[in-house]
């Protein structure tokens, strides 16, 4: 992040004092094979037309000028049809153990957000019965999304939708009843296509506990709906338990029957119907989303007259907008792909950009127990819901193997290698490699070593190749957090994670600490592991993952 600012400084100066507009396609990336350069820009070519001279010939006229203005920098190479391929003196790099320690905990931080609002909506499971391992993975990238946000300057409020309105929650209802009048007696007329799973026998039998034979006294719409209530609050308390335990937070939790209460669902159908955008066939109301790219129109309101889940959509996010937010973001199943058009459709109906909703889509996880299916089945006594996998490996597992790929690729998630502690288990992987700098901490300090301020170390002395790997990744970090808020890819994290873990297993087993060759060169090493110790840290904190003292 430093080289990206640092050379983009000097390049737009010289382009600037030479009369010159910068052009909007420069860019500056860096590159994978380090012998093209720490940092690689198109800025010649780009910039050719405009400066009336050759790709290479102008390259050649940058690099002189900027190699006489920018100290940090060694050399610049002109490769192919003109990129410059720019490579910084070690003692730039060598800077970055104390740009480090001086942040701390708010390196990576910045303010690339300038405070725009976000809402982030993320897992809104129904409340028909506990969140399985697939919302477990939406619950992760959802929060640890929120986190990076919030890191990079925006002003995030995270938020579940509570389905508690619809068919589905009269099923729910319905189910518990029928559960209700079997415990007390009656006949086994439970239906095939209501909620099997054997926490609807739990709930009935607490009602049938705590109100018994009165509850055979009611008539049955009446039993209904206190089943329903019963069980939408028993089912939520679990739910906000099971996301509390996997450190997940919803500052808001937003109610579906409120809207219909309030009448904003009604009040969102006639202003759509008033513009044009609603009308009436077959008895139906229909959004004309074809109108916003749609491959055909949808149904609001159903000829029998009931609401559609899209209607109730449409208000919902008529109200975030009518919140202040500038971007919504919906996390959604995979599953949901095909109404991301309409909803997108629906935003602009709104009088929102296309682009003021972004949707991340979430595929379902694949769970093994050493390469075998785990059968998803609760009666079969198999792992399936979020809590029971959580109690057995743990959130903070849990959470870095739902965030080690990116979001709408398909996961296998295999409980037993995510307890090994191996190598071969990337939670274990990253997490070990802040432990083992604390272990080595601990032992100097066994030792009786007595570290001073990084003002006084050398860092001069850090100067092998596994240093300066090290040094060039460290410095990317802000670069990586900035990149996952833009991209709305908490997954960019994980992998940087990984990757500097790797670098500091590699370093610890080829360079010795505490028996260095001499004590400015210990001092330095140490300083060193202080700033790999901090961003690993910085890092976990983002995924919701701690970063262990000991292991």
């Amino acid at each position: 992040m430093r080289a990206s600012t640092y050379i983009t400084s000097v390049l737009q100066t010289v382009v600037a004092d030479r009369g010159w507009q910068w052009p909007a396609k420069a860019s500056l990336d860096t590159p994978k094979d380090p012998n093209f350069g720490d940092v690689a820009s198109n800025l010649a070519m780009v910039l050719a037309k405009q400066a009336g001279q050759k790709p290479r010939d102008l390259a050649a006229s940058l690099r002189e000028e900027v190699l006489q203005r920018g100290a940090a920098i060694q050399d610049i190479e002109i490769a192919g049809p003109g990129f410059l391929n720019v490579f910084f003196k070690p003692a730039f790099w060598q800077q970055t153990v104390s740009v480090i320690q001086e942040a701390g905990q708010s390196y990576g931080q910045s303010d690339m957000g300038q405070g725009k609002t976000v809402q982030v909506e993320y897992v809104s499971a129904n409340p028909t019965g506990p969140l399985h391992i697939g919302h477990g993975r939406g619950a992760a990238v959802g929060d640890s999304l929120a986190r990076i946000l919030r890191r990079t300057g925006h002003t995030v409020t995270t938020e579940y939708y509570l389905n508690d309105a619809g068919r589905q929650m009269q099923i729910l209802g319905a189910s518990i009843a029928y559960r209700v009048l079997e415990l007390l007696g009656g006949p086994d007329t439970f239906p095939e296509d209501h909620y099997q799973g054997g926490y609807i026998r739990d709930l009935a039998q607490e009602l049938v506990d705590t109100r018994g034979a009165s509850l055979s006294a009611m008539d049955w719409p009446e039993l209904l709906e206190h089943c329903r209530q019963h069980g939408l609050t028993r089912i939520l308390e679990g739910i906000k338990r099971d996301l509390r335990d996997f450190r997940v937070e919803h500052q808001v939790w937003f109610s579906e029957q409120s809207l219909l209460d309030k009448g904003r669902v009604e009040a969102t159908l006639t202003d759509l119907a008033n513009r044009g955008l609603a009308y009436e066939q077959d008895g139906a109301l229909w959004f004309a989303s074809t109108t916003f790219g749609d491959d055909k129109d949808r149904v609001l309101r159903k000829s029998d007259g009931d609401l559609t889940y899209f209607a109730s959509d449409i208000a919902y996010h008529a109200d975030k907008y009518a919140r202040g937010f500038d971007t919504v973001v919906d996390i959604w199943g995979a599953d949901h792909h095909g109404y991301v058009p309409r909803m997108k459709g629906a935003v602009q109906a709104l009088g929102r950009a296309s682009e003021d909703l972004q949707v991340i889509l979430v595929q379902l996880v694949n769970l093994l127990r050493d390469g075998e299916q785990v059968s998803m089945s609760t009666r079969a006594g198999k792992f399936e819901t979020l809590a029971d996998v959580c109690a057995e490996v743990g959130p903070d597992a849990a959470r870095f193997i739902f965030l080690s790929r990116k979001s709408d690729s398909h996961l296998d998630f295999d409980l037993e290698l995510v307890k090994r502690q191996s190598m071969d288990n990337p939670v274990y992987y990253v997490q070990y490699a802040h432990a083992r700098i604390n272990s080595v901490l601990r032992k100097g300090a066994e030792r009786g070593f007595e570290p001073r301020p990084v003002s006084e170390a050398d860092l001069a002395l850090l100067d092998t190749a596994e240093d300066m790997d090290l040094f060039k990744k460290l410095d990317r970090f802000p670069e990586v957090v900035q990149g996952a808020a833009r991209t709305l890819s908490p997954h960019h994290v994980s992998f940087y994670l990984q990757e500097l873990a790797g670098l500091l297993h590699r370093y610890y087993n080829t360079h010795s600490v505490l028996y260095a060759e001499s004590d400015a060169l210990l001092q330095a090493r140490f300083h060193l592991l202080l700033a790999v110790r901090q961003v690993l840290h910085n890092g976990l904190e983002l995924l919701g993952v701690h970063a262990p003292e000991q292991m």
